[in-house]
């Protein structure tokens, strides 16, 4: 079956190995006969919500910018796949900052039934993706009709285009073709 997959990658930074390890999960997606869009942050205008909860009533956020767009994608996708670097043992503040603007979400009648996580860290321990996915484990639970459904973790990459060749590219390619 055809599945619309949206991947949003919250690196701000050229070449980075967090939307490396997004394009082998867009590659096995595709592989697999799914239809793909990938939405980067850089360079996006996305505020801090500002908890008004007018977006409960109106199912749109009051401000106007960049994240309206984002959340209308996350609602129509099958799919999300949220691809970020590791800051502090945590997902980025660009990609907190999305979640919580994806807000209206909650009241309409979004499509995603599956949410994985993909991400990247200078440190190697398993135990640093532990924070990012509990954020995003949190995220997914907070809508009824969606799970966490997995999450491809590649730590010891901290330049710039670090992962290539990373067996992770590999897990990350596999697990989308199972979307």
């Amino acid at each position: 079956m055809d599945k619309k997959v949206l991947i949003v990658t919250s690196s701000l930074r050229a070449n980075s190995n967090s939307d490396m390890l997004a394009q082998a999960f867009a590659e096995g997606a595709k592989a697999a006969g799914n239809t793909v869009e990938t939405i980067s942050l850089k360079g996006k205008n996305i505020a801090f919500c500002k908890g008004c909860m007018a977006c409960r009533k109106t199912l749109k956020c009051a401000i106007r910018d960049d994240a309206n767009e984002i959340a209308e994608a996350v609602r129509e996708a099958d799919v999300v796949v949220w691809a970020t670097p590791v800051y502090y043992y945590c997902i980025s503040g660009q990609l907190k900052t999305l979640l919580d603007r994806c807000n209206p979400l909650y009241t309409s009648d979004y499509k995603f039934r599956n949410v994985y996580l993909l991400a990247t860290a200078a440190e190697d321990e398993e135990s640093a993706a532990e924070g990012s996915v509990k954020a995003v484990q949190g995220w997914a639970d907070c809508f009824e009709k969606a799970r966490f459904s997995g999450a491809v973790f590649c730590g010891g990459v901290d330049a710039p285009a670090e992962i290539a060749g990373n067996p992770a590219l590999q897990r990350a390619y596999d697990l989308g073709k199972t979307v």
